[in-house]
């Protein structure tokens, strides 16, 4: 049975690990302040979603992601896992926020086409690399990291179609 002591501090490592979720969204936000009217400009693929979707899309990833960090999190003292990969994983999962956020910048603040592809797939490969990290740790955290993993994918592919056909704006 789980003291109160216990549930405090689950409660509250799940309130920081949504924190630097959201506040990864907040520091690509910032660079996404004028996105709508950017994005609303280029020239965009036939598939292309409306720009009013992203952001209750990133909302529930950036969730998702704030909740499997959790769950990798509270393995650190489990006898089954290794603190080792739970400290591994969660570094992993850390870097790949610091791409995260990056991607706004390169795309929206900088108009960096190319540096923006260059930096989703670099992101796509260490979301890989995180979900194989939380799957040995927590499979329900690798599950929840699979429709983000999906997302940048399909947004990988976009930036390079949005890239190509804007060249003079994108570089």
């Amino acid at each position: 049975m789980m003291s109160e002591l216990t549930k405090t501090k689950d409660l509250l490592g799940l309130l920081a690990w949504l924190i630097l979720a959201f506040a990864t969204a907040t520091i690509g936000a910032i660079a996404s302040v004028e996105a709508g009217q950017f994005y609303s400009q280029l020239e965009q693929p036939s598939w292309a979603p409306p720009g009013w979707l992203f952001g209750p899309v990133w909302t529930v990833l950036y969730a998702l992601m704030g909740i499997a960090a959790w769950l990798v999190w509270r393995q650190r003292y489990n006898l089954n896992a290794s603190l080792k990969r739970v400290h591994a994983a969660l570094t992993i999962f850390v870097l790949q926020l610091i791409l995260n956020a990056l991607w706004s910048w390169l795309f929206f603040a900088w108009h960096l086409g190319g540096w923006a592809f260059v930096d989703i797939v670099i992101l796509w490969i260490f979301i890989g690399f995180t979900l194989v990290g939380f799957l040995r740790v927590n499979k329900l955290a690798a599950v929840l990291l699979a429709p983000y993993l999906l997302w940048v994918l399909f947004a990988a592919i976009l930036n390079y179609a949005v890239w190509k056909m804007n060249p003079a704006i994108l570089g």
